[in-house]
């Protein structure tokens, strides 16, 4: 056998997949691959198991998380996550059908965005851990009669899985008995041919939470070329004495007043150093999603928050690579200072709903943390960066015409994502090069959700502060300020021009004139020479069909009107070839920086004005002073003479 994590194999020959401590996973795979498929039709091979597990919670009433027997490409599973994830999968993984992984899994925790039926339930999970199909734990009796079996009751059951590849049919089977049932408790018609791969690994992984489990596996027999032996239970090895907590049952006949004064004085010690360092939980954030992290854990992750660790910094807080203890994943650890209490709690309902966000092509939040004025926030690490960077920080690695056109498909369809396919519209607000992160294989991953917006379908979107960054705002956000999917969808026109071009949406030090890309492009796209606007970093190496559809795409995005922008599902279209791009487009319109004034008629001075900008400053090179971090709303026309505002050369509003 091939252990990792918390997994080890005890005296007695049975393996303990996971120990009492919190969000622990472990693995124990069959340490050589073995052949699945038929190299000649690639059809997936029958194969049948047999296994006996126990699970003893240290909770007598509560377990977490659970086990599941496992067919994977891997035996390591790296970057699998515990908790919900049971070691099998992370925010960005679970779902993906690139991943070949099959489960059954034993749950003993309620997940609602796996949607799980309850807690003592068994699943059969193909590349994601929202079950194809479940049912509550139980065996069924020689008269058809379900009996339920409570999996964290700290006894013995045996579990049997059979695959027959000719009828295309899984059957999952739970008894506390040696003898195999004769009812399945889960049956499900499926080929596997399309999941697993032509060699896989076969064994079992688990995890604990918040609540901790001691996950036992005692016996296990598989076989590729019939049925799986059963297992006689009394045979197998015993389970560990769990010793009883015998400490509040003692009752101690008297005390000294001495010892009793050391006692007081060292409790009162410990409480006040506990008061001081741990979290403070209020009753409202027990309701508050996703998972919540330990603040001593991401201190511990971020070695102090100390300077080395930091990734960058911005008008919400800083944001330092982390590595969790637990796990050893990588993750992004934003801090965020908060002096309101009440905006506090608003913030964190806000968390609530974003938390629950879970699409390939946006950065996943994996929880939070909140202790005293700290809201800490932690999101998948994307080791590529930012996208700005790639185009305009002058890379050693150019990106590739291949790569541009894949982030823009990957932002679009988080987008989309985002404006028609969840629960509730989400308007971003703030979609730029600087917002897209890459990970490590280069794919678009859209963040940073400090601005975001939640409608609920059909609903007309309040006025709010016009916030985000100069270039991406559509105008009509100047006049009524309510931002909708469309001024989003500008934003995204602004993204298509500036990675095509590698150009930013304002560049005030262009030569011979400060240029406003929009402007710039548009002039190329009616004279004729649209393909002198791509990149030119990229030599010549495009393709030149796509780029015209990203650069057409573009203008008809970043349209004055907001009713002639395409929606982010048609955007997705018109990027897979899925819908032909009109003959004509309209002038696309917008703003006119260089001359002082807008086509909507609206000045840039007022225009500027109405931009979210800061009370606090920072000094800059210039001698100017650049705001960030906090609010201060000015209204078209107010006198400005105790702030000056500027633009810098990243478009940002100061």
């Amino acid at each position: 056998m091939s252990l990792n994590g918390a997994a080890e194999i005890e005296d007695n020959g049975i393996i303990r997949l996971t120990n009492a401590t919190y969000r622990v996973l472990g693995h124990a795979f069959y340490s050589s691959p073995i052949k699945f498929k038929n190299s000649t039709d690639s059809k997936a091979f029958s194969f049948s198991t047999a296994f006996a597990f126990a699970m003893v919670p240290q909770h007598p009433l509560y377990g977490g998380h659970g086990l599941a027997f496992t067919i994977s490409p891997s035996k390591d599973l790296a970057g699998a996550l515990p908790n919900e994830f049971l070691g099998l999968f992370n925010a960005s993984s679970n779902g993906n059908f690139k991943d070949h992984i099959f489960a059954v899994e034993f749950d003993t925790v309620v997940d609602p965005d796996f949607q799980d039926i309850d807690n003592n339930h068994v699943g059969i999970d193909l590349n994601g851990l929202v079950s194809n199909t479940s049912a509550t734990a139980g065996y069924f009796l020689e008269n058809s009669t379900k009996q339920e079996l409570k999996l964290t009751s700290g006894k013995v059951f045996q579990a049997w899985i059979d695959y027959d590849s000719v009828k295309n049919r899984l059957d999952v089977k739970l008894s506390p008995f040696s003898e195999k049932p004769n009812s399945s408790l889960l049956s499900f018609d499926v080929d596997l041919s399309s999941i697993l791969l032509d060699t896989m690994y076969v064994g079992f992984s688990s995890s604990t939470g918040q609540l901790s489990s001691s996950h036992y596996l005692l016996g296990w027999s598989f076989n590729m070329s019939g049925e799986a032996r059963s297992l006689s239970l009394p045979a197998l090895p015993s389970l560990p004495r769990h010793k009883k907590d015998q400490t509040l049952l003692i009752v101690l006949p008297s005390l000294s007043l001495a010892f009793l004064i050391i006692s007081a004085i060292a409790v009162s010690i410990y409480i006040i150093r506990k008061i001081k360092n741990t979290d403070k939980i209020e009753a409202w954030e027990l309701d508050v999603g996703p998972h919540r992290f330990p603040y001593q854990e991401l201190k511990k992750a971020t070695a102090g928050f100390r300077d080395k660790e930091l990734l960058g910094f911005g008008g919400f807080g800083r944001v330092y690579k982390g590595t969790l203890p637990t796990t050893n994943t990588q993750v992004a650890v934003k801090r965020i200072s908060h002096e309101s209490k009440q905006g506090m709690r608003e913030f964190m309902t806000e968390i609530n709903s974003i938390g629950k966000l879970r699409h390939r092509n946006l950065v996943q939040l994996l929880g939070w943390c909140r202790r005293r004025a700290d809201l800490l926030l932690v999101y998948d690490f994307m080791p590529n960066g930012s996208l700005d960077k790639h185009l305009f920080d002058e890379p050693k690695n150019v990106l590739s015409w291949e790569q541009r056109f894949k982030i823009i498909k990957d932002v679009a369809s988080g987008l989309l994502y985002l404006h028609e396919e969840w629960e509730q519209t989400v308007i971003h607000r703030d979609i730029k090069a600087g917002n897209v992160l890459l990970d490590s294989e280069l794919n678009g991953k859209l963040g940073d959700f400090g601005l975001a917006k939640l409608y609920e379908r059909g609903a007309n979107p309040s006025t709010t502060r016009v916030v985000g960054t100069l270039g991406y705002l559509a105008p009509e956000l100047t006049r009524t300020g309510k931002p909708n999917t469309s001024s989003d969808v500008f934003a995204f026109g602004a993204l298509l021009l500036e990675v095509v071009c590698g150009r930013r949406p304002n560049e005030p030090k262009a030569l011979p004139e400060e240029l406003i890309l929009l402007d710039w492009v548009w002039e190329r796209w009616q004279s004729g020479a649209v393909l002198d606007v791509v990149d030119k970093k990229l030599n010549g190496k495009f393709d030149e069909l796509e780029a015209v559809t990203v650069v057409k795409l573009g203008l008809m995005c970043s349209n004055n009107v907001p009713e002639a922008r395409p929606t982010m599902r048609q955007a997705v279209m018109y990027l897979e070839g899925d819908l032909a791009l009109p003959e004509e487009i309209e002038t696309p319109g917008g703003y006119e920086v260089t001359k002082g004034s807008a086509r909507s008629g609206t000045s840039f001075d007022d225009y500027v004005r109405s931009y979210r900008v800061s009370s606090y400053f920072e000094q800059v090179n210039t001698g100017s002073y650049a705001c960030d971090d906090k609010d201060l709303d000015v209204e078209a026309g107010s006198t400005m003479s105790p702030i000056s505002l500027i633009v810098s050369d990243s478009g940002d509003v100061r």
